[in-house]
């Protein structure tokens, strides 16, 4: 049976086809399309890049919108020893410096005694005592050197993992690092919010419900805030 070149062309595999077809539908596309598209892959990015981070503070929104009824346990270690010589003599330069700071050698000791890291401890000197504080999230700790006897008597707070998540959410004594990762977070969160709009916004003449779900999202809390928030 005798097959018309046509027909050949029909099932001519896509590999034999003409190279710039895939280019001339590329072309053919419009703009409409082409941004669909493009906020389609701004929202998919941005939703992966900030999904832990919303888990996270969506629940830690609950347990903080909660606190009186999650009532936490602290743990605290109490700590007494008596500081070695060689330390007490570099508190002792320390104390008497213009501009006092803490040595390697006596951060290292104290963060041995402690099981904690100072490195961002707070210091208070006087010429007969070293006062330091680090507070951190979901803890804190204190420590106070007595230069004349020689003793450490410190105090090491641990308020468990749920004021950790919760410290983390309010961005409490976590550093620079954590501050930067909110923001790029935040920035995150609103790449995925205007992108979504957007796509609501195409798609919303298919959509009836659209904008009526979007004005209650708005309409809801200005309305609790004027009436029951005091």
């Amino acid at each position: 049976m005798l097959r018309s070149p046509a027909a050949d062309a029909v099932r001519a595999p896509d590999a034999l086809a003409d190279p710039s077809r895939s280019a001339r539908q590329e072309d053919a596309r419009t703009p409409r399309a082409r941004l669909q598209q493009a906020l389609v892959r701004w929202h998919w990015i941005s939703a992966a890049a900030s999904l832990v981070g919303m888990l996270l503070f969506a629940f830690t929104g609950v347990t903080l919108n909660h606190a009186p009824q999650i009532e936490g346990s602290a743990a605290v270690r109490a700590v007494e020893a008596t500081v070695p010589t060689a330390i007490l003599e570099s508190l002792r330069r320390e104390a008497a410096a213009d501009a006092p700071q803490l040595s390697t050698e006596a951060r290292r000791w104290l963060e041995a005694e402690l099981d904690l890291d100072l490195r961002s401890a707070d210091l208070e000197w006087s010429p007969d005592e070293l006062y330091l504080s680090r507070p951190r999230p979901g803890g804190d700790a204190w420590a106070s050197i007595d230069v004349e006897s020689a003793t450490l008597v410190a105090e090491v707070t641990d308020r468990g993992w749920l004021a950790y998540l919760n410290d983390l959410h309010k961005g409490c004594h976590t550093g620079a690092a954590w501050r930067w990762f909110l923001d790029l977070f935040a920035l995150a969160c609103v790449v995925f919010c205007i992108t979504g709009l957007w796509l609501l916004a195409l798609h919303a003449g298919r959509r009836p419900h659209t904008w009526p779900l979007v004005g209650l999202g708005l309409i809801a809390p200005v309305v609790l805030l004027l009436l029951l928030v005091h």
